[in-house]
């Protein structure tokens, strides 16, 4: 079952609070950290997940960084072009880190759509009527995950436009 939940406004201090943990363990290999995915954008229906993007300087100063002190276990399954981390607490998925190489942060689409949802109240409906609809069908996971993707991918196909950049895949290969 995909659970979800309303816009939570304590949403960003958790992120805020998790970069601040961040920051010292991960030192002057990353030079930013921002809120990403649904719980980012005020008013989106959102799993509870905090998603949190960093900008390495490079990927192999990070490679893989020991992040088990604050509960992140790194996966190099992840996909590709990134380092992945998750933070379980008990059985609940509490948080992802996803870092990014620099050369591609300005054209990152998880910060674009985020952007762009931001900014557009009426994408923020479609996309969570969209969500609701899912959820309300049992697609749990990757079903779920991919299900979301036509929509994904139209809105960050406008949001990038807006920004004059051209259509990318939202999947990466």
């Amino acid at each position: 079952m995909t659970v979800l939940a309303e816009y939570d406004e304590s949403w960003p201090g958790l992120f805020s609070d998790m970069a601040e943990r961040l920051r010292p363990v991960l030192g002057d290999s990353v030079t930013e950290l921002e809120h990403i995915g649904s719980t980012a954008v005020p008013g989106l229906l959102a799993k509870p997940v905090i998603d949190i993007a960093a900008r390495a300087v490079s990927l192999d100063a990070v490679a893989p960084k020991d992040l088990s002190g604050l509960g992140f276990e790194y996966h190099p399954d992840g996909p590709p072009g990134r380092r992945t981390y998750t933070r379980v607490v008990g059985d609940v998925l509490t948080h992802n880190l996803h870092v990014f190489p620099p050369e591609v942060w300005d054209t990152l689409n998880q910060r674009i759509l985020r952007d762009y949802l931001r900014e557009t109240p009426h994408a923020v409906e479609r996309y969570a009527a969209l969500k609701r609809e899912l959820a309300a069908n049992g697609l749990t996971g990757f079903d779920y995950t991919v299900a979301k993707t036509d929509l994904v991918q139209q809105l960050t196909d406008e949001a990038r436009a807006r920004r004059g950049l051209p259509s990318v895949p939202v999947w990466e290969s």
